[in-house]
């Protein structure tokens, strides 16, 4: 091809040479065939690119295909249920919700109804009238020792954080939330202004203790009271791990580090952000119960929870074991599932570290009635939940409610484009620049974000007022059933056996499978 190419230049150049010689307007072909060459030359010689340079100019096709390849697959190729993460069917759902656009479909379901892994509601005979029924519920999230309890609604916006999202996606999702009246997570990037626009918030707290820190990146009491006692604050995150990449710290290079941001996380600029893989606040379960305490003081008495992707299951078990031993509990622990999604992520850790959500959910929910403090603390979920059906699988297995990150996304335009690690996200969502944030207006997409989450919920009470339940807390795992082989079905009680309540309290009523975690977890150590 090289030699191709060679003698593809010199006719094309001889060629358009007679023809400026019979007529010299067409010296104006030189501007379209002498770049081409050049670029042709420049792959011959050029070291880096095996195709290019074995396959001048003409090689540059490959990449140019390739770089559309996810575009041409989403828009041409995918059928309705295929896309990954979230194929077309539930994107389309999110979009039609937040427009309030017709949402049902004619002619039946397109899912393959005998494929294993299919699931449905198994209702009742004695389905209730969708006006008796609660069509936003609020459920109560705060132990004994919360002094002040914070009602939440049943789906709300899980954490993101500003500096991942532009500044214009965290005012409309704030402002979405104060619409809906449900709460904004804030993420781990620290609580900035455009989460304080009235809605109601949950502080998450990381490892690096952004807006919350001293300027060796300790843990800041003094800092966090300033913050958590705001009336915006309705309760209080910390954040061990996140689905997309658990037991993985994370870094902001010093050039993304602007004025506001260096504010915003309480750093200084011109250094590189580091959110180091495990806190530093405390390092034992017993003296995370400290901090528990240290907490709920500062913030006036305020819901404490955890947020955590499940790894290590004898480390819950620990943490379970040292909330017995103190009698101090969290208020809430949000579980995120092995398949939550991230602004960036290595792919290893997305696809493979982490339980799912269904998994984490069962033994986390088994767990806390296995030590017999389940009534003390609220399980939430978080990890693709978009859809009415999402959030009763999700309360079926053990949740008591649900939080949405992406699909959050989708009511403010994403589009899955999979530029969110490029700063190029084509709906100023997931970007900092400018050019492309000013294309999402908050004043409309706040209303898109609330619609979206009422209609959810409305859904999510239709499914169950369908199964003749009137609240979440009647939600258990008879509800669901799925298809677990060709010819075989199970409910979530079938598959997920709960354990008896106070089991894991003694050695002797441990059952065999919880045996090895259970021996191994210790409050003085994770």
């Amino acid at each position: 091809m090289r030699k191709a190419f060679i003698v593809f230049s010199i006719t094309v150049l001889s060629v358009t040479a007679m023809l400026i010689y019979v007529n010299w307007k067409f010296s104006l072909l030189l501007l379209i065939f002498i770049p081409l060459i050049l670029m042709g030359f420049y792959d011959m010689y050029q070291s880096k690119q095996t195709i290019k340079r074995n396959f001048p100019l003409l090689g540059r096709m490959r990449y140019l295909l390739e770089s559309i390849g996810p575009e041409m697959r989403q828009y041409f190729i995918e059928t309705d249920t295929e896309g990954k993460p979230f194929n077309r069917l539930q994107r389309s759902l999110v979009y039609q919700r937040s427009k309030k656009e017709i949402d049902t479909m004619p002619f039946g379901t397109q899912l393959n109804v005998y494929e294993t892994g299919y699931k449905w509601i198994n209702h009742s005979v004695k389905a209730i009238p969708f006006a008796e029924v609660d069509a936003n519920p609020k459920i109560k999230i705060g132990s004994s020792q919360c002094e002040k309890p914070y009602m939440a609604s049943l789906f709300n916006i899980s954490a993101m954080s500003y500096g991942s999202l532009s500044k214009n996606a965290i005012i409309a999702l704030n402002n979405g939330a104060k619409q809906g009246g449900f709460y904004h997570n804030t993420g781990e990037g620290g609580l900035s202004p455009y989460h304080l626009q009235g809605g109601d918030v949950v502080w998450n707290i990381g490892t690096g203790y952004f807006s919350c820190r001293d300027k060796d990146g300790n843990f800041s009491y003094e800092e966090y009271v300033k913050r958590a006692t705001l009336d915006n604050v309705k309760m209080i995150e910390i954040k061990f791990s996140q689905g997309a990449k658990p037991g993985h710290g994370g870094i902001l290079p010093k050039q993304k580090v602007t004025d506001e941001i260096a504010a915003i996380r309480l750093v200084e600029k011109g250094n590189d952000i580091i959110s180091p893989p495990r806190h530093s606040a405390f390092s034992t379960p017993l003296e995370l119960m400290d901090f528990i305490k240290l907490l709920r003081k500062g913030s006036g008495g305020k819901p404490i929870g955890m947020k955590i992707c499940i790894g290590n299951k004898s480390e819950f078990l620990a943490i379970c074991k040292a909330m017995v031993q103190t009698q101090t509990y969290f208020d809430f622990i949000t579980v995120d599932g092995g398949e939550g999604g991230t602004g960036a992520a290595p792919q290893e850790y997305s696809d493979h570290v982490g339980m799912p959500l269904r998994e984490a959910l069962a033994f986390v929910y088994d767990s806390l009635n296995g030590f017999g403090i389940k009534d003390e603390i609220k399980i939430i979920a978080s990890g693709k939940v978009v859809t009415g059906f999402d959030i009763i699988k999700c309360l079926s297995i053990g949740a008591d409610v649900c939080n949405s990150a992406r699909g959050m996304m989708f009511a403010l335009g994403c589009i899955q484009a999979l530029e969110c690690h490029k700063n190029t996200c084509p709906t100023g969502v997931a970007t900092q620049d400018p050019k492309l944030t000013k294309g999402l207006v908050p004043e409309e997409k706040s209303i898109r974000v609330a619609r979206f989450q009422h209609e959810t919920v409305k859904s999510a009470m239709e499914l169950m007022a369908s199964a003749g339940l009137r609240h979440p807390d009647e939600v258990d795992r008879t509800v669901i059933s799925a298809r677990t082989g060709s010819t075989k079905i199970e409910t979530y009680y079938e598959m997920f056996p709960e354990l008896e309540p106070g089991c894991l309290l003694n050695e002797s009523s441990v059952p065999k499978e919880y045996s090895y975690f259970w021996k191994k977890a210790t409050a003085e150590q994770f």
